[in-house]
C-alpha cells in the first residue's frame, strides 16, 4: 500500500494539485486521501477508479506503479499491490504505466455493482470459475477458457455466478498513456 500511495502522491504533485483538489474531484475526504498516500488506508477499487479519474489516469495504471523499463517481468511472488475488491482481490500483472494494463482478479462480487465506463478497450479471460458479464445490458456467461472483448466507452460490470473459485485476467488498453505519448511526439 505504501508503493501505491507514493504513486498517487507523485501523480498528484506532478499535476500540481493539492490533497483537497484531488479529494474533491474524486468525491473522497482529504483525510482519507492523505491516509492512502501514506499507505495507512487501502482504497476500494471504486475509490481507486475515482482517484485515477481525478488524476487523469486509470486505476490500472496506478496499480501498475511507475516505471519506464522496456521490459516488465512479474513473477508470481512479486510483492505488488493487491487491492481488496468485493468477493476477492485484484493485482497488477505489469510494472510501470504501459499501453496495455493487465490485472488478475481472484474472486468476484456476488452481485452486480455499478457500471464502469472508460475509454480503453478491454479483453477479459476467465482462467477459472464462472462469471456473468453485463456490457450495455447484454449478458454473457463465461467459464474457464472463455474470453470477451469489448470496445471502450461501453458500460460494463461483472459478477460471479457460482460459489467456486474465480480467477479472471483483464487487460485494458491505456488510452491516456497513448494520448500523452502522442502529445509528446507531436510537441
Amino acid at each position: 500500500m505504501e508503493r501505491l500511495g507514493a504513486t498517487i502522491r507523485r501523480r498528484r504533485r506532478d499535476l500540481g494539485l493539492t490533497l483537497v483538489d484531488v479529494a474533491a474531484r474524486a468525491g473522497l475526504s482529504h483525510p482519507f486521501l492523505s491516509q492512502v498516500e501514506r499507505g495507512l488506508a487501502q482504497p476500494s477499487m471504486r475509490s481507486l477508479t475515482a482517484l485515477a479519474a481525478a488524476l487523469e489516469t486509470t486505476a490500472q495504471a496506478l496499480l501498475a506503479l511507475s516505471g519506464t523499463a522496456p521490459v516488465s517481468l512479474v513473477r508470481g511472488g512479486t510483492p505488488l499491490p493487491k487491492l481488496d475488491i468485493a468477493g476477492g482481490k485484484v493485482r497488477s500483472l505489469v510494472q510501470g504505466e504501459r499501453a496495455m494494463l493487465p490485472l488478475e482478479f481472484t474472486g468476484a462480487p456476488a452481485e452486480f455493482e455499478e457500471y464502469y465506463v472508460h475509454d480503453g478497450e478491454e479483453f477479459l479471460y476467465v482462467v477459472d470459475g464462472t462469471i456473468e458479464v453485463d456490457v450495455e445490458g447484454e449478458l454473457s456467461h463465461l467459464s474457464g477458457g472463455d474470453s470477451l472483448y469489448y470496445a471502450g466507452g461501453l458500460r460494463h460490470r461483472w459478477r460471479q455466478v457460482d460459489t467456486g473459485p474465480v480467477k479472471v485476467v483483464l487487460v485494458q488498453h491505456n488510452v491516456l498513456r497513448d494520448r500523452n505519448a502522442g502529445d509528446t511526439a507531436a510537441g
